[in-house]
């Protein structure tokens, strides 16, 4: 087998995703997931031909692990095979424009982003000096979510604070997602025979992070994240938009301090913080279907605030050639779905019933009927994107 593979790494603080595959046939040979690392749980779910193996190692670290899923890629004659390495890396500030090879430079300023990402980067860092150390002489890429966004003209991206804000410390929009989104974008406007340069796209990617985009010839012109992962949509665990003078009011009125806060914002609200009964869409739905009052609540306020976010986003577009659901729940919630196109009525948007009920699975994609404008489900692949970039930017 010859050199055309790509190992995918996305190093998280206790998680590594990998997967090796191919960009040009698109194969992915194995896939995975290392989770609760330095814990007494942490395991390796090893992902291959449709069978799943469990690996238990106990209280190992990112390098322990990382030297066990070497092992196996050696056992699958798979090492050998790689060209390169792809990292997803969360946040480029507006240093990075696009991907880019790694190399000490490089590494400094993902350091310095660390203040906009203090979760995730650091994770990031580590999972890349790990596959330094063990491929030494492989070229690595980073493929950062927030690249995508720096199209984004500044009305879009300015708050309206003091302008030094911006200036001395890059307090702006950021967004994220964006390798998901330009994989979806892609592949929709390929399904729509419409060329990616002058396509007027509204894409929403929906999972336990959420956000919107509204992509115009090919280039994000604006979306909900913001400075940080809690601006915009409601989510899983996190509130999306709300008064900032929040902070204000619950210190003042019940003591909290901005920790607390904080982790209020980010951890017990949205779905489950409404529902008061999970931050999972199915679980919700079920309990809708049972009459459970709450989770219909929390539902029906993420639904509006997304289609309400999506009328803004259409704004910043000519027309709109397709309405774009991606991510777990994009992908799967046929309630969810038809709840914001109900919304959108305004734009003329019809639900096809049948086609959302099997989420577009033989209509191309695409779940409205032939007089409605195009609203459909692409199956995002970051994976894929990422190699893909990889290996152009490794030149192979």
């Amino acid at each position: 087998m010859s050199k055309q593979n790509i190992l995918v790494i996305n190093s998280g603080s206790s998680s590594i995703k990998f997967a090796v595959i191919n960009p040009q046939n698109e194969h992915e040979y194995v896939s995975g997931l290392a989770e609760r690392l330095s814990q007494p749980e942490a395991r390796i779910i090893w992902k291959q031909d449709g069978e799943k193996t469990i690996y238990d190692m106990p209280s190992a670290d990112h390098d322990i692990v990382f030297q066990k899923i070497l092992h196996l890629l050696e056992e699958q004659q798979l090492t050998d095979t790689l060209a390169a390495i792809g990292h997803r890396v969360v946040h480029g500030g507006e240093l990075f424009k696009s991907s880019i090879l790694i190399n000490d430079d490089v590494v400094q300023a993902i350091e310095d982003c660390i203040g906009l990402a203090p979760l995730h980067n650091p994770a990031h860092l580590l999972g890349i000096r790990i596959t330094q150390k063990y491929f030494p002489n492989l070229p690595q890429a980073a493929v950062f979510d927030t690249s995508f966004h720096q199209t984004m003209p500044p009305k879009a991206y300015l708050y309206a604070i003091p302008h030094a804000l911006y200036r001395d410390h890059h307090v702006r929009r950021y967004g994220a997602h964006g390798t998901s989104y330009r994989f979806v974008t892609g592949d929709a406007c390929q399904r729509l025979n419409i060329p990616v340069n002058e396509s007027n796209i509204l894409c929403a990617h929906l999972g336990n992070g959420c956000s919107a985009a509204a992509i115009y010839h090919g280039q994000s012109v604006d979306t909900t994240m913001g400075l940080t992962p809690l601006e915009g949509l409601v989510m899983g665990t996190r509130c999306g938009n709300i008064d900032a003078n929040i902070f204000n009011f619950l210190h003042k009125q019940l003591g909290y301090d901005i920790d607390r806060i904080t982790t209020l914002l980010n951890k017990e609200s949205g779905l489950l913080g409404l529902s008061e009964l999970s931050n999972d869409c199915r679980t919700l739905e079920e309990a809708m279907e049972q009459g459970h009052e709450q989770a219909t609540l929390a539902i029906d306020v993420f639904s509006y605030v997304l289609a309400k976010s999506l009328s803004g986003l259409a704004s910043a577009l000519d027309r709109i050639d397709a309405l774009i659901f991606t991510g777990g729940i994009g992908e799967n919630s046929r309630v969810i779905r038809a709840k914001v196109l109900q919304q959108l009525r305004i734009f003329g948007f019809q639900l096809d019933a049948d086609a959302n009920a099997n989420n577009g699975k033989n209509n191309n994609g695409i779940i409205t009927t032939a007089d409605s404008p195009v609203a459909m489900i692409i199956n995002t692949n970051e994976e894929l994107m990422i190699a893909r970039d990889a290996a152009q930017l490794a030149g192979c």
